[in-house]
């Protein structure tokens, strides 16, 4: 059986590959809860460690710092060393993360912390794509959407419940029984995930050869790009800045805030896998990468500009928002496309790589912006940011969107996948 294999034979072992292929997904869900859950924690981490937005945003994004810069060699690792061992340890290095975040009493330890999370769950998106490129690669796409839903479902989980745990047994608390689940998550991935097949494959190549490959395409490079235009967004205002810019702008208690910035999490949901299946069955990429890059672009532009829009508009365009970011999960099927099996996992690290480090980058930019403008104002010693100030900081993001509008532009079409 080879990567490119259109369909797999019927045996008990099929049902084991899909077991792999979901555990890795909801890998990616764990990893997800993670990555947002700081957004309903903000005042409470400025009050424990004394610190404003630009060093919460840093501390939030240190998980996105270490995430992205080590898709590339997890990439090359996986398609070295398979997902099996990867994927279960990077799991228990994400648990220990969150044991340590949740104990932190400097804040020194909890940027250990988000390191160790951030250097474990990195290990998960691009766990779930290989395992589904190597075993189901006739549905790369749609499975890409799926894993994509499920951490979205994670966002979603890491926003509204979380934000509700907190209130009731404090961050603290909260985090020590995400860790227990994380223990759990780490057996399921060793028992489940299988690596690719030692027969009927090509001669191995030397280590850095897929890399060389797909940084020297274009089309790499624009798949990048469409897929930070799309995903910034989504990780600096769904993942951070949005709850309390809605605590700000309608007068909302945190839980109800985080559950209104969740609506872009289901919005997220729901567009992947259509995106993806629609993609799949039709056997077109761009046009579906340009449309939902307008979308997406509108509903961020219509958020910032007008956060006071009736509640049921406000859900409808936060839900639009989220499908037409959602088409991001195309930029790794073009990547994939225009690029050879055997480099299938070095691909898909790098534009994970840049994907993730699109919250790398804008977390903190935000927070410093914010912080430029802020009027001083503060509530139970946390710092407070008024509309205004939420509008400068906020008004790069339609922008970035934009940027990965244009970059669709110009993604070519291909039948099959490179060789």
């Amino acid at each position: 059986m080879t990567a490119e294999s259109k369909t797999l034979p019927l045996s008990p072992s099929r049902a084991l590959l899909l077991a792999g292929w979901l555990f890795a997904s909801v890998f990616f869900l764990y990893a997800f809860v993670l990555r947002v859950s700081p957004s309903v924690m903000v005042d409470d981490l400025m009050r424990e460690f004394a610190v404003g937005g630009a060093v919460l945003g840093n501390l939030s994004a240190v998980y996105f710092y270490v995430y992205a810069s080590i898709q590339i060699p997890i990439g090359v690792a996986i398609d070295r060393l398979g997902a099996r061992r990867l994927a279960s340890g990077a799991a228990a290095v994400c648990t220990v993360g969150v044991l340590v975040f949740a104990g932190a009493d400097t804040l020194w330890m909890a940027y250990v912390g988000r390191f160790l999370i951030g250097l474990g769950c990195a290990c998960s998106f691009v766990a779930a794509l290989s395992v589904a490129a190597i075993w189901f690669p006739g549905r790369f796409a749609l499975l890409g959407g799926l894993a994509q839903m499920l951490g979205v479902l994670g966002g979603v989980l890491g926003q509204g419940p979380f934000g509700y745990a907190v209130e009731q047994i404090g961050w603290r608390e909260t985090n020590w029984w995400v860790a227990m689940g994380g223990v759990a998550l780490t057996i399921c991935l060793f028992l489940t995930v299988r690596d690719r097949p030692s027969g009927g494959v090509e001669p191995s190549r030397p280590l850095l050869e897929g890399l060389k490959r797909a940084l020297s395409n274009g089309q790499t490079w624009l798949a990048a790009t469409f897929g930070v235009g799309m995903t910034g967004s989504m990780l600096a205002f769904g993942g951070l800045w949005g709850v309390p810019f809605f605590m700000e702008a309608r007068g909302l208690d945190k839980p109800e805030a985080a559950a209104l910035a969740s609506v872009m999490f289901f919005g997220w949901g729901a567009g992947a896998p259509l995106s993806g299946w629609l993609s799949d069955k039709l056997g077109k990429r761009r046009p579906f990468m340009v449309m939902g890059g307008l979308l997406a672009t509108t509903g961020m532009a219509l958020i910032v500009l007008f956060p006071a829009m009736p509640l049921p508009l406000l859900y409808a365009v936060l839900a639009l928002q989220g499908a037409g970011s959602s088409t991001m999960v195309l930029s790794f099927a073009v990547a994939r496309e225009h690029n050879p099996p055997w480099a299938n996992s070095a691909t898909l690290g790098i534009i994970n790589s840049f994907v993730v480090g699109s919250g790398a980058v804008l977390q903190p930019s935000i927070g410093y912006l914010l912080d430029l403008t802020w009027d001083g104002r503060m509530v139970d010693g946390a710092r407070v940011y008024s509309l205004d100030t939420f509008g400068f900081a906020l008004q790069v993001l339609p922008w970035c969107c934009l940027a990965g509008v244009a970059a669709a532009c110009f993604i070519r079409e291909v039948g099959k996948p490179a060789r």
